[in-house]
């Protein structure tokens, strides 16, 4: 909302001591929030005078452009009281007119200088200006035109134009639509200083009579109040005057013709939207209904609009000719010939205003205001006012006839202790100031003990429960002196076990060397086809987004890997050739059901709650870790190692040990993994995820280095079994005997099978087991392989015995053999 501050100066009487920025910081600190202070005399310097065009003569040019070489009569501003001689294109005035001349010296927005200069074979010596060159606006068509009594030549058209007046520009929120009027923004004014305030729409209006236009609300609760009046006679040749169209163009808004102007005007000044329409175009009475589905309207945009059953419309005999609160049609438009007006000043629904606009994607000053909630108890006297401009500009008669059809809502009543504000804001605020600060607001006050009963003004439907009171009270009182007093925090309980299992699972991954990344939690099927994922894969079925953020990824991820990838991709891309990432996120499985499509008006029942919470798709919480480069790096102490699938699954085990969790790893072959090294990760006999080496199709589709490993596991079903003890590893006193073994197996017989056999058939005893050694060649045979472990036994409470670790030792071996068969070396 843009207001000049000469308007706001109508309603309340600054103070000379109250400098614009004195202004400004008060009703930010009132809520009005400061977007902009413009003066366009700041951009201008140097003599900008009104002319009068003596003569005008055409000079078509070669280059197929017209000019005028023009005489101007400045007065005496030139020094020497003759004709300024200046060239212009503009083509939108004649002789006699009076426009807006700068002369030589003068300096226009953008540091242009205007110099006296030879152009198209005479010597400019000022320029003719246009709104768009002093900044007024952006029409860059034509010359501004003066009023016939804007002034005289020579006078200094910075005051008839309005530029030395400061114009503020506010954001205003859609709670405080009164602040969307002049009306609304001298009253924070007036507040703010505890200034007098004068309402403009405090009027004495004519009482409603049976000589109106006729008028029927079929739809009170869409109109609670429709008010018609007319004029007769009016001038269709009358023009805005220049006050008028000035202080439109300083609020944002372009002059149009004298009816329309004064529509907006009204507008601007009371907040009050205003339609009016050509009474000679109106066939019958003017009626307010909802209208048919289906039904059309050209409004007065030229946009032909399908109607919805729930948009409010203004129809007569003839069909719908309006857009009820939101724009007019075009059949009963003021034109160029109107001479008869009616004008409607109507209170609509805030909600349906707010539906409407939003379904036919049309936004206006009126529907702007309409649908945030205009004060209802103002009608009479905005259309009122119109007729009164109509009158006083265009030389209408005002007709007899008012129509006045229902009456404003009831103003809502609320109660609340008289030490709400005081408690609420910890402000020490006295009884007798909240109750002056309501008052100040336009509040009735009743108090009765130590509670108050506020009845809210018209002009304010934002307040309707007691904390809009103390909103109210503190932002007069000063929100700068709301103490800061930290609240006391109440004795916590710590993170929960959740919690706890989740940071050391950050902790733990970290601490091995990987770093965390988060990726947006969106696929595509392009993401389906690089994994390699059959048609027929579970991790295909995904729930599509109704408003995806990219087209090509509509898709709620069932994996991590894809954005895992993508993160590591560009990683590598940009030069860290060995990186190691991990991510924790939800994934998304459909469930398969549906949920109803339910109103707003009530709660679920407890079968449509069910169906609802039958259709949110499961949404485990999954780990998944990429590796690729070194994982040991080269140096003087000897070689480097590659990152390899056993990288994978190593990680994955040592997060699990860190939880406490025994992880079963056996051989298997699923996508995205290399067929020959990939293991599943299983919990007793659930599997919990996979870890091994990418398919080289798919490190190449996502372009990542060959050989990358990557492992994915259900995060949920690990923590599952996890314990929040972490205890300490212990320690025996007593010595410990190594014994050693080699088992030849077969080629694809999985080494965590063979280290099984041996820990369960070595029995108690078993410290640790730790494969050192796998050797294959001819020494073992074709299809045979060679493991060898180092087996460490003891006792907790005793040395052992000559003979205990070898008889455990032979035990392994025999259990290993009946399960793997596995032959000794």
């Amino acid at each position: 909302m843009k207001a000049p501050l000469s308007w706001i100066r109508e309603y309340v009487d600054l103070p000379a001591d109250v400098t614009l920025s004195a202004l400004t910081d008060r009703l930010t600190m009132l809520g009005l929030k400061l977007e902009a202070v413009t003066n366009p005399a700041d951009a201008v310097t140097g003599p900008l005078v009104v002319g009068r065009v003596l003569t005008l003569e055409k000079e078509p040019q070669k280059n197929g452009k017209t000019i005028n070489w023009c005489t101007v009569d400045v007065g005496d501003a030139n020094g020497t009281g003759e004709p300024q001689g200046i060239v212009c294109g503009a083509h939108n005035f004649v002789e006699g007119d009076l426009v807006v001349v700068c002369l030589p010296g003068a300096v226009l927005p953008g540091d242009f200088e205007i110099s006296a200069r030879k152009t198209y074979g005479h010597l400019s010596a000022g320029m003719i200006c246009s709104a768009a060159e002093l900044g007024l606006g952006t029409d860059h068509d034509g010359i501004i035109v003066l009023p016939a009594d804007a002034g005289a030549p020579g006078d200094d058209a910075f005051d008839v134009l309005g530029m030395d007046d400061p114009v503020i520009e506010f954001e205003i929120n859609p709670d405080r639509a009164y602040a969307l009027s002049l009306r609304g923004i001298a009253r924070e004014a007036a507040l703010g200083f505890d200034l007098p305030f004068t309402d403009p729409a405090a009027r004495d209006t004519p009482a409603a009579n049976a000589d109106g236009h006729p008028v029927v609300v079929d739809d009170a609760a869409g109109c609670p109040v429709f008010v018609a009046r007319s004029v007769s006679g009016f001038d269709p040749t009358a023009t805005t005057p220049g006050w008028m169209a000035t202080r439109l163009e300083q609020a944002g808004m372009r002059p149009v013709s004298l009816a329309v102007d004064v529509t907006n005007y009204v507008m601007l000044e009371l907040g009050r939207p205003i339609h009016g329409y050509d009474r000679e175009k109106l066939s019958g009475a003017v009626r307010v209904r909802r209208a048919a589905a289906g039904e059309k309207l050209t409004t007065l945009d030229g946009v032909v609009r399908t109607l919805s059953a729930e948009d409010l419309v203004v129809t007569d005999d003839s069909g719908i000719i309006g857009l009820g609160g939101v724009m007019g049609g075009e059949t009963t438009e003021i034109s160029e010939t109107t001479t008869s007006i009616l004008v409607e000043a109507a209170h609509w629904d805030a909600v349906s205003m707010f539906r409407t606009g939003k379904r036919h994607r049309l936004t206006s000053e009126a529907g702007k205001r309409n649908e945030r909630g205009v004060d209802p108890e103002i009608t009479e006297a905005a259309a009122d006012r119109v007729v009164e401009l109509l009158v006083e500009l265009g030389g209408a008669t005002a007709d007899a006839g008012v129509t006045v059809v229902g009456t404003p809502p009831a103003r809502v009543s609320i109660t609340i202790p008289v030490d709400l504000p005081a408690r609420i804001s910890g402000i020490d605020i006295s009884a007798e100031t909240t109750l002056a600060h309501l008052r100040a607001v336009g509040c009735e006050v009743a108090i009765d003990g130590d509670t108050l009963t506020a009845v809210a003004p018209s002009w304010r439907p934002d307040l309707t429960d007691p904390y809009d009171l103390v909103e109210e009270v503190v932002r007069i009182v000063g929100y700068d002196q709301v103490p800061s007093v930290l609240p006391p925090a109440p004795a916590g309980r710590g993170r929960s076990e959740a919690q706890r299992l989740r940071r050391r699972v950050g902790t733990t991954l970290a601490g091995a060397g990987l770093v965390e990344t988060i990726s947006y939690p969106f696929v595509g099927d392009a993401d389906w086809d690089r994994l390699g994922l059959a048609e027929g894969d579970e991790r295909r079925t995904a729930l599509r987004v109704v408003n995806p953020l990219n087209n090509e990824e509509p898709f709620l991820a069932t994996t991590l890997l894809p954005g895992l990838l993508k993160a590591l991709a560009r990683n590598v891309g940009r030069g860290t050739t060995d990186v190691a990432l991990f991510e924790t996120s939800l994934v998304f499985e459909p469930t398969g059901a549906k949920a109803p499509l339910l109103g707003v008006d009530r709660r679920p029942s407890d079968e449509e709650w069910a169906s609802i919470e039958k259709a949110v798709p499961r949404q485990p919480m999954h780990l998944a870790i990429a590796l690729t480069g070194h994982a040991e790096d080269a140096g003087w102490w000897g070689a480097g190692r590659l990152a390899s699938w056993s990288d994978a699954i190593g990680t994955v085990r040592a997060l699990a040990d860190e939880l406490g969790v025994e992880l079963t790893v056996t051989a298997t072959t699923r996508e995205p993994w290399h067929p020959g090294r990939c293991a599943e990760l299983r919990i007793g006999e659930r599997v919990i995820g996979h870890a091994g080496e990418l398919h080289p199709k798919v490190c190449k589709a996502y372009a990542v280095p060959a050989r990358t490993a990557v492992a994915e596991i259900d995060l949920d079903a690990l923590l599952e079994h996890a314990t929040t003890v972490v205890t300490g590893p212990e320690f025996s006193s007593f010595p410990v005997a190594k014994e050693d073994v080699a088992l030849v197996v077969d080629a694809d017989v999985p080494a965590a099978a063979v280290e099984a056999a041996l820990r369960e058939g070595a029995g108690e005893l078993l410290e640790s087991i730790a494969l050192f050694d796998v050797f294959t060649g001819e020494q073992v045979g074709e299809g045979k392989k060679s493991l060898a472990y180092a087996l460490r036994f003891r006792a907790p409470d005793r040395t052992l015995k000559e003979g205990e670790a070898s008889a455990a030792r032979e035990a392994a071996v025999a259990m290993a053999a009946e399960r793997t068969g596995a032959v000794q070396r």
